[in-house]
């Protein structure tokens, strides 16, 4: 790989020999339809942006909506339960979208009827409680439920419904029904009277396999929705007619009955089984939207066999580039978990399903690999998808093992990857009726660039600032402002009695990045050279920087001293910019938020945002009570109270990021409690309280550790290039609020607490990384390098700084951190070094 040349198993597979070395026809497009030409004019929002999760969510076309909302605007559309002509045209419009429904499944109205329901959860919830069920008797062994392991959650969750019933739940595999249906085991008993219900998908939305349709017997459940991706929330439920008279139901609703009385226990259903089921006024507008779905789909594609080969076409040239990868040892790149070899659309579907692995072969997780994904603007689909059988039976988890990471923590849908080294989940990608051969090869070539070729520095493909709607002038003043990075890391706000208090005493040097004092700069400096002390002696550690972020996601301010709140350090992460819609903005979406700075003057008790290219703007620290208008809004999961900063700041802030927004800021009598535990030096009944920060007060990171991450990043630059990240640069990316000189590379994660002065602390844990890391503070342009290196350097963890929380704070008098105290670590018990003695623990340092 030197010089840049890939070495074998390491190239990407080019379209046409693939073509070539198929032994069966090969579809890709829509015939003339050009699918440029279709990807350009109907999903232009996808420009710079590869989408693979269709099996999540599908997209839907621009002139979908366009149509739809023409009708809507040349049609008057009613309650269909009324007799009135816009009823009347309602009533007769769904009922053309239910016979266009059972056409695209190959169903007769004869034979099939359709009821609409809130999504396929709703519609197989709805199979489980109408089922007629028997429960087992002496004179019957009962009904049986059966389903396939490799089953969505909801069909899972049916065996509830039973259970409530006394009915037996049976989960099949499909090694089972394949051997069952080899030895003719599967055929029907006719002597069998007892209604049975076994239920699997047509297509596992784990790894894409197809099952036989003909294992259906009676009800089938569909969802619309993912076809179009337009309406969501809205399914189907095909019920045979021969079993309507069959399915029972205990609730009624509005437009469900015939006749009813009000004050006798008398009620008599509609006939038909749609309006027997469908309770209340269904979405109606919805079932509309579903036409212009069927006419853009018919339109731009030709149908759903055209759409079945394209997207196969797609998924086995991904598939056989993929299993093709190796390292230089031989080693593959990823492990595929299927169940067929991509040979045909009607045995696999366009999903893959993999884990990516390193050249020990040891499975990266999930959780990484989605976050490099994303810095090439490349969006899959991670965990085990609401398939926890399938997520079993391919990655080997045990049912002892899924209690056991349950009881480390992690819980369906969240970023705990790996457990004891063992992966909880895996990376799927799946492809839809607009994916593009570019949009494969996209997210080969990432494959490759993180895992086969040396890291080359460059910066990683990105929207331009200017693709976001700012002018060309303020995208040249924002391409070149300083600034900083934020990771949902740590922060903290005033106490309203000690911000007043402290205000008029702390003096204005302070407020803007003052130059240290000389004793203070030699600390700063090359403590690079503490790098190689042993563990075992902890040496001196002293503060080196200190830094806020008064806005959430954008510049920070560095001080020299700064007074400490009940939240952390005063005013941090107590604003945040938040969209049109009152969403968070952070450098995810809007990396230039990096380019916007504030700083806090605490005598004129203002704050004052620049941005290169714009005329300085003032913001009061604290709401006018009278005018303040209290907003909810939610970090995290968290929902808090804040409030809007006035229509100055916000058109300010609209047109430096070409986009609208507001600022907002935290209420000063809201009080955000801390989800972690209590503290050693805290009662159970005391909470820590937070700004807008995600995790924690404070976040400390150790120069010793930045250090060892710059050298690895100097020894993998194939250029040679001196200070490619300077120690600045990496120190603003990791957007810690407390900087210390440490000796040793990532010892603070050994600690169990710290002590500054008269302050005392509780190390929460390490801080876990996302892709923000990767941009550039001074230029918010994005590199994968960081990112990347970490990952590989910390065994496939990216943890960088430790989390800090307040374990007891007395603020009868102002207590402030300052550059140059020292900081007296206390080690955890497991750790292979000296504790420090109570003495030491209570020095008090600050001046």
């Amino acid at each position: 790989m030197a010089g840049g040349m890939a070495q074998p198993g390491a190239e990407l597979l080019a379209f046409e020999r693939f073509q070539d070395s198929s032994k069966q026809p090969l579809a890709y497009g829509y015939g003339s339809r050009s699918l440029r030409e279709l990807r350009a004019r109907e999903f232009g929002r996808l420009a710079g942006t590869v989408y693979l999760d269709h099996a999540g969510a599908t997209l839907f076309p621009q002139t979908q909506l366009t149509s739809f909302t023409h009708d809507l605007m040349e049609n008057v559309y009613g309650n269909p339960h009324s007799q009135n002509i816009s009823s009347k045209l309602t009533h007769d419009t769904m009922e053309l979208v239910r016979y266009r429904i059972l056409a695209h499944f190959h169903a007769s109205p004869d034979d099939y009827s359709v009821i609409f329901t809130a999504g396929c959860t709703a519609a197989l919830k709805l199979v489980a409680e109408a089922f007629p069920w028997v429960s087992p008797g002496p004179e019957s062994s009962g009904s049986l439920f059966c389903y396939l392991t490799d089953s969505h959650t909801s069909v899972v969750g049916m065996r509830t419904v039973a259970a409530a019933m006394n009915i037996p739940s049976v989960p099949v595999s499909p090694e089972d029904m394949w051997l069952a249906e080899k030895q003719g085991a599967a055929a029907r008993n006719p002597d069998c009277q007892l209604p049975h219900l076994f239920c699997y998908p047509a297509q596992s939305n784990f790894s894409g396999t197809r099952y036989p349709l003909s294992w259906v017997r009676g009800v089938q459940s569909g969802q619309t929705c993912p076809i179009f991706g337009f309406p969501t929330g809205l399914g189907a439920l095909l019920v045979h007619n021969r079993m309507s008279p069959l399915l029972r139901k205990t609730y009624f609703g509005g437009g469900t009955a015939a006749s009813y009385l009000a004050g006798e226990d008398f009620y008599i259903p509609r006939q038909s089984v749609a309006e027997r089921f469908e309770d209340g006024t269904i979405s109606f507008l919805d079932v509309i939207a579903l036409k212009h779905g069927f006419d853009a789909l018919e339109r731009l594609t030709g149908g759903m066999e055209n759409i079945k080969q394209h997207t196969f076409t797609l998924a086995q040239y991904t598939y056989t580039a993929l299993s093709s990868l190796q390292y230089p040892n031989g080693a593959p790149v990823v492990r595929i978990y299927r169940d067929s070899e991509f040979s045909s659309p009607e045995v696999q579907g366009p999903i893959i399903n993999f884990n990516v692995l390193d050249d020990k072969g040891n499975i990266i997780g999930y959780s990484q690999v989605e976050k490099m994904a994303s810095l090439y603007n490349i969006q899959v689909r991670t965990g085990c998808f609401c398939n926890t059988g399938a997520c079993q039976r391919h990655l080997g988890i045990s049912d002892e093992m899924v209690k056991k990471h349950l009881q480390a923590g992690h819980v369906c849908g969240d970023d705990v990857d790996l457990i004891d080294g063992q992966p909880t989940g895996s990376v799927r990608i799946s492809f839809g009726y607009m994916s593009t051969l570019e949009d494969a090869q996209a997210f080969l070539k990432f494959i490759i660039a993180t895992r086969l070729r040396p890291s080359s520095s460059q910066p990683v493909p990105q929207a331009t600032p200017g693709e976001v709607g700012a002018t060309p002038a303020e995208n040249e003043a924002q391409n070149t402002l300083p600034a900083t990075l934020d990771r949902q890391s740590p922060s903290p706000r005033e106490d309203t009695p000690t911000a007043s208090r402290v205000c008029n005493d702390l003096p204005t040097a302070m407020r803007l990045h003052p130059r240290l004092p000389e004793a203070t700069r030699t600390l700063q400096t090359p403590l690079e050279k503490a790098a190689g002390v042993p563990d075992g002696d902890l040496g001196p550690h002293v503060i080196t920087n200190i830094f806020l972020y008064p806005i959430k996601s954008c510049a920070a301010f560095e001080v020299s001293k700064w007074p400490v709140g009940s939240q952390g350090l005063l005013y941090d992460r107590s604003w945040m910019v938040v969209n049109h819609n009152g969403i968070c903005l952070s450098q995810k979406q809007e990396p230039r938020l990096c380019l916007i700075q504030p700083f806090i003057d605490l005598q004129q008790r203002i704050m004052v945002i620049k941005a290169k290219g714009m005329e300085p703007i003032e913001v009061p620290l604290e709401e006018n009570g009278e005018r303040a208008q209290i907003c909810q809004s939610k970090v995290c999961t968290d929902r808090v109270n804040t409030y809007d900063c006035g229509d100055k700041v916000s058109s300010w802030l609209s047109k430096c990021l070409g986009r609208p927004c507001h600022l907002i800021k935290q209420s000063s009598d809201f009080e955000r409690n801390a989800k972690r535990k209590h503290g050693k030096g805290q009662s159970a009944g005391t909470t820590a309280t937070l700004s807008l920060v995600n995790e924690a007060q404070y976040l400390l990171i150790n120069r010793s550790s930045i250090l060892e991450l710059q050298q690895q990043l100097a020894a993998s630059d194939e250029n040679g290039k001196e200070e490619l990240f300077p120690m600045k640069d990496l120190i603003l990316r990791f957007r810690a609020n407390i900087i210390t000189n440490g000796t040793s590379a990532f010892e603070e994660e050994k600690w169990d607490e710290i002590s500054i002065g008269s302050l005392h602390f509780q190390v929460l844990g390490p801080c876990h990384r996302c892709q923000m890391i990767c941009i550039d503070q001074q230029t918010g342009q994005r590199n994968q390098d960081v990112f990347q290196k970490l990952s590989e350097s910390r065994e496939r963890k990216v943890n960088f700084g430790v989390y800090l929380m307040h374990t007891s704070l007395d603020l009868s008098s102002p207590r402030f951190l300052s550059v140059g105290s020292q900081v007296l670590p206390v080690l955890k018990e497991n750790a292979e070094c000296h504790d420090l003695s109570a003495s030491e623990k209570q020095q008090n340092v600050i001046s």
